[in-house]
């Protein structure tokens, strides 16, 4: 077990790259000899890097590294500063180890703003970059959700849990108390989201306020709650974040993205912007995407402050439709598309200093890459080359981001705009990456369903010899919509397959995302035939072309989508692997559009409600198919997943066992869809690898 103390953490000079596309090289390959194999107990203890953010002046870029203990389950996130100018050294931004997280940095450049909860509840802190002194600005009843700085620097925007129907702040901390100190435990609704994700509803919702700074650079006065009246959430639950709202740039309104709940919010997609009126609390608000029924998100402002950028969906109640890039003027309300014909979804986007770029990520061939988007013409380059882009954040000169590859996690970059020089590299957070052999990666395609292209990976193992066969281990990505890129994963990661011995195989199967909205759509309503086809052609495919691989001795392995596709595959391609391994899989189709909280998803997958199109449910549900199942299952689920409910796995755990199937069920009663407690992690991977290793290994 392998565990890296933050001594271990340290930045380094420049690695010069072969092209500008290409990223860093990893140190070991597979033909590699005498390097020890990256495993995922390796893995588990790695360092975690994000959030980089950079000074105005494009001086400094902070960090923060996240610690992690498998076997004991501690660790903890450490900010780190590094001076961009000219020396490479970083260094803890607290000199006395103290953590914290999301670091922002106040237009003056001169106070470093951070969320830390030492004071007993997640507060916002203040300090300057030698970090010897660290004030406490916010005492807030409640956790800090995010927050914004005022283009002035004069006041902060924050996101509170409150109850809405409250008239002000101390009634919703009445109301927590009163909870709090009741002996019932009873809960009463009068409309869905009854839970959602992992979490029961308990009558708050995310809303902000506005908290004005004194001369001491602490809160002072009441703060402002200027979404009074909003029913819904901002940010959005349960991935929503600072992305969903900013101050307007004259700091005296607040625009944010949200979705109103009313009765409708569990198959609704209709996420609006909205305009605040003023920073007080009249509880008058303009949608300014109104016209839009779908998916609006990511409100940004150009530097001149006239355009407003954002991402918008077209279709309601489809989460995974194409997010166009919109520009409005909001002198003239005049709203226009720009890049209308680029054929891919935008992730995030922010402006470049010159006004007329807008820096945009998006899934792209089995990369997440950085485009840089014309504003006047539409016309879209990219920015960076393969690999993958978590994070970043712009300097008037260039871009700091995080980058990522599936032999290699997730460190800081530094390229020009103009790109005529080599990108930098800033941070290597885990330098024990490059004493460790790796799997040779490589991209194949092949004619799937419709005789139409489909991507794909293989790995050799990290241990590979010339002409000998290894079992595989055959991953199956969830979403569906999602995609096998070539990036850093901390859950599925296919490098520890490969390190443990065994060849993968990871199929792109039409549904996935980067290859075309059109591709991304061809999976709903045919969850079981069009992606079943790619899986077994691109098998059929690997085998006739890798002779490394042992078709005899392999194992297919999924999650969610993955884990229905598990499912489906034991009674719609039997005897095809040695075991399966299911991971919060959808077992029951039919029972699953009443059970799962988000109900436009599976509306729109299976083309309507379960009474308006009972066969649409029906068609591809692997409970039909269940008394042709024989192949041994291990069978994975977290009691707090309210995406897939637990049912799910039990009823797949059951068809197992009544018909005498080898199969094992393994429950973390405290993990959701994901499993991210490091302990739990670990446990995770000991039963997965030692299914595999029982089944298929040597």
């Amino acid at each position: 077990m392998r565990s890296l103390p933050t001594s271990l953490i340290r930045s380094t000079a420049a690695a010069a790259f072969l092209a500008i596309s290409l990223i860093a090289a990893p140190a070991a390959t597979a033909q590699d000899t005498g390097a020890e194999p990256f495993t995922y107990d390796i893995m588990l203890g790695l360092n975690r890097l994000s959030d980089p953010q950079v000074s105005p002046d494009g001086h400094w870029v902070t960090y923060q590294v996240r610690e992690v203990d498998p076997v004991m389950g501690g660790g903890g996130t450490t900010l780190w500063l590094q001076d961009l100018t000219g020396s490479d050294e970083a260094r803890p931004l607290f000199p006395n180890g103290e953590k914290g997280n999301t670091v922002r940095w106040a237009p003056d450049g001169g106070t470093l703003y951070f969320l830390s909860s030492r004071s007993g509840s997640n507060q916002i802190w203040a300090t300057d970059t030698e970090g010897t002194e660290q004030v406490q600005v916010t005492d807030l009843p409640f956790d800090v959700q995010g927050y914004k700085i005022s283009p002035d620097g004069e006041r902060l925007v924050v996101a509170l849990a409150v109850y809405p129907d409250c008239e002000t702040l101390a009634c919703s901390v009445e109301r927590s108390e009163a909870e709090a100190a009741r002996n019932s435990t009873g809960r009463v609704y009068d409309r869905m989201f009854v839970r959602h994700w992992d979490t029961w509803k308990d009558g708050t919702q995310n809303h902000l306020f506005v908290v004005s700074l004194g001369a001491d650079g602490r809160a002072e006065g009441d703060p402002v709650w200027v979404t009074r009246g909003f029913d819904g959430d901002t940010p959005s639950k349960p991935f929503g974040g600072e992305e969903d709202f900013t101050f307007t740039p004259d700091g005296e309104a607040i625009v944010f993205s949200a979705r109103e709940a009313g009765l409708t919010e569990p198959w609704s997609t209709d996420f609006d912007l909205w305009l605040t009126d003023g920073l007080g609390d009249s509880g008058d608000f303009t949608n300014l995407t109104d016209s839009n029924p779908a998916w609006d998100a990511g409100p940004a402002f150009s530097p001149d402050g006239r355009t407003l950028a954002y991402r918008a969906m077209s279709r309601p109640g489809f989460e995974a439709d194409k997010f166009a890039i919109m520009l409005r003027d909001m002198e003239t309300g005049q709203v226009r598309q720009i890049a209308a014909n680029w054929d891919r979804s935008a992730s995030s986007l922010a402006w470049g200093p010159d006004g007329n770029t807008l820096y945009v990520t998006a899934q792209d061939t089995g990369h997440y890459r950085m485009f840089a988007v014309d504003t006047r013409n539409g016309a879209v380059i990219p920015f960076t080359g393969e690999g993958s882009v978590a994070s970043s954040s712009l300097t008037p000169s260039g871009i700091v981001y995080s980058l990522a590859a599936l032999d290699q996690p997730g460190d800081l970059w530094f390229k020009t705009y103009r790109g005529r020089e080599m990108p930098r590299r800033l941070t290597e957070v885990n330098p024990v990456v490059g004493e460790l052999a790796f799997g040779e990666a490589e991209q194949f395609t092949f004619e799937g369903w419709n005789d139409e292209t489909v991507h794909a990976w293989v790995i050799k193992p990290a241990n590979y010899v010339e002409g000998e066969k290894y079992p595989v281990a055959f991953l199956i990505h969830g979403g569906p919509q999602g995609t096998f890129s070539n990036n850093w994963s901390w859950r599925w990661n296919p490098q520890t397959y490969a390190g443990a011995g065994y060849a993968v195989v990871m199929i792109d199967f039409h549904g996935s995302v980067g290859y075309g909205q059109a591709f991304t759509d061809s999976i709903s309503q045919h969850w079981g035939d069009r992606p079943l086809e790619d899986l077994q052609k691109g098998w059929a495919h690997a085998l006739d072309t890798y002779d490394f691989l042992d078709g005899d001795r392999a194992c297919a392995l999924g999650a969610s989508y993955g884990g229905y596709m598990v499912n489906w595959i034991a009674g719609n391609w039997p005897n095809a692997f040695k075991c399966m391994v299911n991971h919060d899989g959808v077992f029951d189709t039919f029972s699953m559009g009443f059970a799962t909280e988000e109900l436009w998803f599976t509306e729109w997958e299976n083309g309507g409600t379960p009474w308006e199109n009972p066969r649409g449910y029906q068609e591809f549900n692997p409970a039909n198919h269940v008394d042709k199942w024989n192949t041994p299952m291990l069978v994975i689920h977290g009691e707090q997943d309210f995406r897939i409910p637990t049912s799910q796995s039990l009823s797949a755990f059951t068809a197992l066992q009544r018909q005498g199937i080898e199969s094992r069920l393994l429950i973390f009663p405290d993990e959701n869809h994901w499993v991210l407690k490091p302990q739990n992690s670990l446990q995770w991977h000991n039963e997965v690898f030692g299914w595999l290793d029982k089944h298929i290994g040597e």
